[in-house]
């Protein structure tokens, strides 16, 4: 009989893992933990599919635990073992990087939170931005900067995301044209930048800061910062996309208009206007969701494996606002429910036909690995 060597055992942990993870699909782990009793065990202890999770997404870097609903969970130890912990994060961040990539993209804005300043408040609110696209039309609909006399004042924006575990691809911005006013000037901005992250504590964003004028901005830590892009003196639709998928993790949105290219003629002061704002992305939830601790800030991430399976083989579920879906760059897996299959399969125990394998992993600690 043909010798056959498994590389797994003969090879150090080290060049194994370095192998294993040139894999950019958490599809082909799942197919590598089907193999064998200890090849599962080894993608699921050296947490393979929660390392790739991070390099393609570093916001999950925050994440310090996993948790699924106690109706979600068929564990006999009540979730608590090492073993457990391993295999929970297994099935979260192969579904999360799924996820990612196969739920359809929908606008993501629910609600404005606060404006750095406004000019005749509330008629030219920040509210004004989320308008619909046949309001704008019928009516002149806007939020307004206050005048300054310094063109490199900034100004931001804050909006609450649908979501408070969600991924943005993309952020469009309407510049406003006065036709009201002699040559219909256009107060966009020079540049734009986006922030994303969530509130440093949630009693800090409890009051209206809306009706009150106030500038949230000091009240929230942002984790995601992005380049910066110009933006043309036009008035049309101008489409910001980043360079890769951002996983927001908090759910607020702050867009930072940089610069001012255009006076007013009554007072002679510069302005920022803006007619119209969009995110683009998709909602994680109901299928995960992040809970912040306060007053330690720990980030835990909750998977309903039962939410994933329903959205999954039922996009609708997630609502109205729906987009055409547009797989973020650098995603291959094309096959969803033959996936969805093998994560539900890895849920109940992985019952394989396994190949001989009767190899204990006690020669390797996975734990120092995973630090």
């Amino acid at each position: 009989m043909e010798t056959r060597i498994d590389f797994v055992r003969w090879l150090d942990i080290d060049v194994v893992l370095k192998i294993l993870m040139c894999l950019n699909d958490p599809a082909d782990l799942i197919r590598a933990s089907a193999v064998s009793q200890y090849w599962q065990k080894f993608v699921i202890s050296y947490g393979l599919c929660k390392q790739l999770c991070t390099k393609t997404f570093p916001q999950l870097a925050s994440i310090t635990h996993v948790t699924e609903p106690s109706d979600n969970s068929d564990d006999p130890s009540g979730g608590t073992s090492e073993d457990s912990i391993f295999r929970r994060e297994h099935r979260a961040y192969a579904s999360l990087f799924q996820a990612v990539a196969s739920f359809p993209a929908r606008f993501c804005i629910a609600s404005p939170v606060s404006a750095s300043s406004t000019d005749n408040y509330p008629e030219e609110s920040i509210v004004n931005t989320l308008d619909s696209r046949d309001q704008i039309l019928v009516r002149a609909s806007y939020w307004s900067s206050k005048g300054h006399d310094d063109p490199e004042l900034p100004e931001t924006l804050i909006y609450k995301l649908n979501a408070n575990f969600c991924v943005i691809t993309e952020i469009n911005i309407t510049p406003f044209e006065a036709l009201f006013q002699v040559g219909s000037p256009i107060y966009s901005s020079r540049f734009v930048r986006f922030r994303m992250g969530h509130p440093k504590s949630s009693s800090d964003i409890d009051r209206d800061f809306l009706d009150s004028q106030e500038d949230a901005n000091d009240k929230f830590v942002w984790t995601y910062t992005s380049q910066t892009f110009p933006m043309a003196q036009e008035n049309r639709v101008q489409w910001f996309k980043l360079p890769e998928p951002v996983l927001c993790i908090g759910g607020f949105l702050q867009i930072e208009l940089l610069g001012r290219v255009q006076k007013q003629r009554s007072d002679a002061k510069y302005y920022i206007c803006v007619a119209h704002v969009q995110a683009i992305g998709c909602q994680l939830s109901p299928a995960f969701s992040v809970d912040i601790s306060e007053p330690s800030n720990t980030i835990s991430l909750e998977y309903n494996s039962k939410e994933f399976m329903r959205i999954s083989q039922d996009p609708s579920a997630l609502g109205t606002n729906l987009l055409p879906v547009q797989p973020p760059r650098g995603f291959i897996w094309e096959n969803l429910q033959e996936f969805v299959d093998m994560i539900q399969l890895q849920q109940n125990v992985m019952e394989f036909a396994w190949i001989n394998d009767d190899f204990e992993m006690d020669e390797f600690d996975p734990v120092a690995l995973m630090m």
